[in-house]
């Protein structure tokens, strides 16, 4: 008889029972709800208490963390970008906790430290959230989060001299920060004050969200309204000035969906400059579609959009002339690619950057005509970086793959033969990416869909039916999961002979927003089918066998593998949830949770409870009906600063989960959960807190599916 866990005894409050149209739900473990409660702390507590020393006790787990540290000691560089007369660009020499920003007077010049984010702290948990500099690159603006939190800080430095301004801006969330081309002064957006604390461990919605201009050298509290919806507390804004610095462009959200507002304000008709509430032009006073600024030359300005085109396209819109029916496309949608993104370099030229099948292929076109001038060569795999303005004569990008820790080209486009060289390329002591390979498989899902999916392994196996898999996926937001380097998948392919899995399901937006319509709202039960699939699959061609399959995701990858084990837990071994979205009656009410009512519906009404009701994880946890059949071993993650998808959801999973399997003598697999201090939904985690986490992660998948390590 295996061994027989036993966990924290949760209060169930048998009290607690809300009614959604007609329909009474419990919610026992309503109390994990406040972080503050001496009840969830001791929960807490209770949970690390037995989740900590069985990962201490897997026998992976120290080999696994020295060999990820070892491999992840290499320097990793992004971009040089020109600001003004000076180059920048990130840097870390390895295990730094941060990325350290660093200034050139030209491209090959003498590097120096401009801005260190690990001087700011002692665990390198305050991390670089945003910057800009001002347009003739001698300011510059830049946001501080700390442990995690989406809540952001904004300060400001002189770069001449690097020294710190005294301007500090609060209150900042989900900002914009765009200079007025005088260097006056930039716009931001923030939160008006609640009552009770904002430091990324509070659960409180926000609403609200505010457009600020702040004139350098003046307190924040002279900071100048420019635009608020008190009508429409969800709406959020982001402004940027045009190239030529004459216009202000609005785009306005009210939640995840790619579809915006557009409105803008021509500066030359503020007399006193920016003093007020500013006059918007309301250009597209819909969310019907996506408006990207791209470029202008005077009135006539180039959005990126998926207006009746779910692949994307640049259009041009004439101010001058702003009725829909002079609207032209410059760049028709593409039949098969997905236009990601685009941006203007050298005065007359357009970058493009289009996904062909998950694999990323990067064009120049011609701005007036849009006709194509050349494609880049590229390997299969994903453009991570780009830089190169408007202003600028040559570009730099940065090419990664699942084999390819990171590879920067630049390219002179004044040149007659644009022929990109290698300005840098990135590697790894210890890795040779020729023992490894990666293909794509195209998987029918339960309705026919062909899901791609890349897998990567060991060159040469043999497929036995028995090989470990990791398979992660996401499938949401309109998020395209495209190749990545990734130390930790590394070490789990070479030292625990495992295998790399990774279906586009449907939800991401790796064929355009038909794709993403395809696995949200009514249709999100694709998204949990396509992933099933895509272990049947593995399983039928012998790559692995159900009892070896670990999944993985994070977020609303999280909730994927939340759903998936409660209505297969037959098809996987083990389950990772990284801070998952598990309550899909209640995410709504927490921080910016009514943002994601746009991909996942909303349990006020009706028809989208009845969506929400079948699938959330939280709410279908049933002990397996088939004897044979337990819950897969299952680890969750989540951390105390996690105010993107908070805590709780976590929390009431796992009690919910431990409750009902307790006295169900055949789970013998471990259910558990890591709750990390000063640590939040992922974005500015320390390299030492990531290693940490992987190695924890890793040493559990081997724990519990049988793996022994291998030098």
């Amino acid at each position: 008889m295996a061994q027989l866990f036993t966990y924290p005894e949760a209060r169930r409050d048998s009290n607690v029972v809300d009614e959604y149209h007609g329909q009474k739900i419990a919610d026992p473990y309503a109390w994990l709800e406040d972080p503050d409660g001496e009840e969830t702390k001791a929960f807490v507590d209770a949970q690390n208490q037995v989740t900590m020393p069985y990962l201490e006790k897997c026998e992976v787990r120290k080999p696994f963390h020295q060999r990820l540290k070892e491999l992840w000691d290499f320097p990793k560089y992004g971009c040089p970008k020109k600001r003004g007369s000076r180059y920048f660009y990130f840097m870390n020499t390895g295990l730094q906790n941060q990325s350290v920003l660093y200034v050139q007077d030209s491209v090959d010049g003498e590097a120096k430290v401009f801005l260190d984010p690990n001087t700011l702290s002692d665990d390198g948990t305050v991390a670089l959230r945003g910057y800009s500099f001002s347009e003739d690159g001698e300011f510059f603006a830049y946001g501080l989060s700390s442990s995690g939190s989406d809540w952001v800080t904004i300060k400001f430095m002189k770069v001449s001299t690097a020294e710190q301004l005294p301007d500090v801006l609060e209150r900042v969330k989900f900002s914009c920060m765009s200079w007025t081309h005088d260097g006056k002064g930039l716009f931001y957006n923030m939160y008006p004050k609640e009552p009770g604390k904002a430091d990324g461990t509070e659960t409180t919605a926000n609403f609200n969200q505010k457009l600020c201009y702040h004139v350098l050298g003046t307190p924040q509290g002279n900071d100048v309204l420019c635009a608020e919806f008190p009508d429409h507390p969800k709406w959020g804004s982001g402004a940027e000035l045009s190239h030529d610095g004459r216009y202000i462009v609005l785009s306005i959200c009210e939640g995840c969906d790619p579809v915006n507002r557009l409105y803008y304000c021509d500066m030359q008709t503020l007399p006193n400059g920016i003093d007020g509430l500013l006059p918007w032009v309301k250009l597209v006073d819909n969310f019907d579609a996506e408006y990207e600024y791209i470029n202008n030359t005077d009135t006539v300005f180039t959005f990126k959009t998926n207006l009746k085109a779910p692949k994307y396209k640049l259009i041009n819109i004439d101010f001058a002339k702003p009725e829909m029916e002079h609207w032209t496309d410059l760049v028709a949608e593409s039949e098969t690619d997905v236009l990601e993104w685009s941006a203007c370099v050298a005065e007359d030229k357009l970058v493009l950057c289009f996904l062909h099948d998950v694999k990323n292929v990067l064009q120049l076109h011609n701005l007036s005509s849009g006709a194509k001038v050349t494609t880049f060569p590229l390997d299969v795999g994903t453009i991570t970086g780009y830089s190169g303005r408007k202003q600028d004569n040559e570009i730099f990008y940065q090419f990664t793959s699942f084999l390819t820790p990171g590879i920067i080209y630049n390219c002179d486009l004044t040149k007659e033969q644009l022929t990109p060289g290698v300005f840098r390329e990135i590697k790894v002591q210890g890795f040779d990416a020729s023992l490894f390979e990666t293909k794509q498989v195209f998987v029918a899902s339960k309705d026919g869909t062909k899901i791609p999916m890349f897998i990567v392994h060991k060159k040469g196996i043999v497929m036995t039916g028995d090989h470990p898999v990791l398979l992660y996926g996401y499938g949401g937001f309109n998020i395209s999961i495209t190749p990545s380097f990734s130390v930790s998948r590394i070490v789990f392919i070479q030292n625990l002979g495992g295998i790399l899995a990774i279906p586009n399901i449907r939800g991401g937006g790796e064929y355009g927003e038909t794709w993403h319509k395809g696995g949200m709202l009514a249709n999100k039960q694709n998204v949990f089918d396509d992933f099933q699939s895509a272990a049947q699959f593995l399983i039928d061609n012998k790559y692995t066998a159900a009892s070896k399959i670990a999944i993985n995701g994070g977020s609303n990858g999280g909730l994927l593998v939340g759903a998936c084990v409660n209505q297969r837990p037959d098809l996987f071994g083990c389950s990772i949830a990284q801070v998952g979205v598990m309550d899909m009656l209640k995410f709504h009410k927490f921080t910016i949770g009514h943002a994601w009512t746009t991909d996942f519906g909303c349990s006020d009404k009706k028809e989208e409870f009845e969506w929400l009701i079948k699938y959330s994880p939280l709410h279908n946890i049933r002990v397996p009906a088939d004897d044979t059949v337990q819950y897969p071993s299952t680890l969750l993650l989540t951390a105390d600063h996690d105010d993107r998808v908070v805590p709780l959801h976590s929390l009431k999973y796992i009690a919910e989960l431990q409750d009902v399997m307790r006295n169900v003598s055949k789970q013998t697999n471990p259910l558990m959960i890591r709750v990390d201090t000063k640590a939040g939904h992922g974005a500015g985690k320390p390299t030492a807190k990531v290693i940490e986490e992987y190695s924890d992660i890793y040493a559990f998948i081997a724990k519990t599916l049988g793996l022994n390590w291998q030098d």
